[in-house]
């Protein structure tokens, strides 16, 4: 695949923090409560980025090839990553105190943001959610999705390709935070929130 250049604009005291996992980890319902308890955050899905299914390719096995980068249109994401970077105090609230209250967060979320290299100089804090394989596969079997997965589809296209992209992170060279996706959205919620507060005291002590 063919990368298109990262998006180069001038930063103004904004944070990207990325959040991925293997499908169904608990990335989204995550980013959503973060989104609710931090000031000035919004939240871009991966999710919202598929193609159309007429455009998804098929595997050997008839599988629908979904779990893989070209089925994204990573150019329109990142599109919509370069727009909030441009503007991201577009919807910023205002306090009187400043500080970290004031410091606008993109949280974008997705299962393949670490294996698009466009993206790797963007994150200003990355957190990766994992699950073990029968989890994984339970939580799976919960969800339904349109088109619906075929019999075998999970053990022939899901896990596997998710062992293949945790395999590429690990050439990763900036720090990535491995939470425990079986733990409670309460506690789960807690750490990352923690985090990026600190995260933001940092960057606000400048």
């Amino acid at each position: 695949m063919d990368f298109p250049p990262s998006p180069k604009v001038e930063r103004d005291g904004e944070k990207e923090a990325s959040l991925s996992s293997v499908t169904n980890g608990g990335k989204t319902t995550l980013a959503k409560n973060l989104q609710k308890h931090l000031p000035n955050c919004s939240v871009i899905s991966q999710d919202d980025f598929f193609k159309p299914e007429s455009e998804i390719e098929t595997d050997k096995n008839g599988f629908l090839q979904y779990d893989v980068l070209e089925a994204l249109n990573m150019e329109k994401m990142m599109s919509a990553i370069s727009c909030w970077m441009e503007n991201p105090r577009h919807s910023l609230v205002s306090t009187d105190r400043g500080g970290a209250e004031e410091t606008p967060i993109l949280i974008v979320e997705g299962f393949l943001l670490f294996n698009y290299k466009p993206l790797d100089t963007i994150w200003s804090r990355s957190y990766f959610l994992t699950i073990p394989y029968d989890e994984c596969k339970r939580r799976r079997s919960t969800r339904v999705y349109e088109p619906p997965d075929p019999p075998g589809y999970f053990d022939g296209h899901v896990w596997p390709m998710y062992l293949k992209h945790r395999q590429e992170m690990e050439s990763i060279t900036w720090e990535v935070v491995y939470l425990d996706g079986t733990k409670s959205e309460e506690d789960l919620f807690s750490q990352v929130y923690e985090d990026l507060i600190q995260e933001l005291a940092k960057s606000v002590g400048k």
